[in-house]
């Protein structure tokens, strides 16, 4: 058995699955959402506008632009985050992540000599914090 031929019929078996083809569509909607694009640029603009002005040597930063820039890009990152598009695509993202950490951890126990058949992978971190109750 070529392993490396197994590795593509995995690819095809993790395209073929639900969560993966949730997680495309929501992808694609998001791209072809011209509003939440426009939110993601003023929100990325936001940021680095912010980051800019924190760039400045320390008597050149004004507190009062500084706030104002960080209030911006909050406002910007939560127009973002409202977005039906947007959130859908954070929970097909989450469901997705999950099954990828999932067959990581099953190859991972297997190339420490777990056997394939029984070995489970933890239910600890799904590699992403949005449904997460916090690390430790």
């Amino acid at each position: 058995m070529d392993p490396i031929a197994q590795a593509r019929e995995l690819g095809k078996a993790i395209q073929a699955d639900k969560r993966y083809k949730a997680f495309e569509a929501a992808r694609i909607a998001n791209d072809n959402d011209s509003e939440l694009q426009q939110l993601i640029g003023e929100f990325n603009l936001s940021r680095q506008n912010l980051q800019l002005e924190m760039m400045k040597p320390e008597g050149e930063k004004s507190a009062e632009k500084t706030k104002s820039l960080n209030e911006r890009m909050q406002t910007a990152y939560a127009a973002v985050m409202k977005n039906t598009n947007m959130s859908t695509y954070n929970h097909a993202k989450s469901d997705f992540d999950f099954l990828v950490n999932e067959i990581q951890q099953i190859v991972a126990l297997c190339c420490d000599g777990d056997d394939p058949e029984t070995c489970t992978p933890s239910a600890g971190c799904a590699g992403s914090c949005a449904t997460c109750g916090g690390c430790g």
